[in-house]
């Protein structure tokens, strides 16, 4: 018998809206304040609410997430994470998104092995797919780097005139933003060029 209803949602960044996330787990059932979310990336479980969350994970709690990425992206420790919800804290989980991976239905034998194997395979497909945006990304780095691309910010030469107005920035005769003006140079160039001359 299910005791409490619990949500866990997750964004990968403070950019992204767990929104439609947040609509499923509350049709669902799930109460506003049993949702706990975080907003950073699934590679581990070092996560502040996901911590708390499985902190207070009773017996007999359901767990509802979206999907399977939702609560991770390494394979083994989905895998690890999952078992530790369900055998050592004795907990449910359901992926609204696979209803085959449901632990509150099917609990003989071949349920079990169905959900630990669709469970299996979702994992690695998700842990590959991160894999392969790492990979995507490093080629169309080396790509653009062929193409002479260039990443980070633009060599910048010293002006002529940035020792007289690093100097004048310096007995506090004018602020940096004036003095990197009159050099013709971002206040960020101003600042490297002045931690060189020291």
């Amino acid at each position: 018998m299910i005791e409490i209803i619990i949500g866990y949602a997750r964004v990968s960044s403070t950019g992204q809206k767990e929104d439609r996330q947040i609509d499923e787990l509350l049709a669902f059932g799930v109460p506003e304040n049993h949702i706990y979310i975080d907003k950073q990336s699934g590679k581990n479980f070092k996560r502040p609410a996901y911590m708390k969350m499985i902190k207070n994970l009773k017996p007999n709690d359901l767990l509802v997430i979206k999907s399977i990425d939702r609560l991770g992206r390494n394979y083994k420790e989905i895998l690890d994470e999952w078992q530790h919800i369900t055998k050592k804290k004795r907990g449910d989980i359901i992926v609204l998104d696979m209803p085959l991976l449901d632990t509150t239905k099917s609990k003989d034998l071949l349920g079990t092995f169905i959900a630990d194997l669709v469970l299996q395979l979702l994992s690695f497909v998700a842990e590959n797919e991160r894999i392969n945006i790492r990979q995507r990304q490093a080629e169309g780095i080396a790509s653009a780097k062929k193409r002479g691309v260039k990443f980070g910010r633009p060599n910048i030469e010293m002006p002529e005139n940035y020792i007289e107005n690093y100097s004048l920035w310096k007995n506090k005769e004018l602020s940096a933003k004036q003095a990197a003006e009159n050099c013709g140079i971002p206040l960020w160039a101003f600042y490297k060029y002045g931690n060189k001359t020291q």
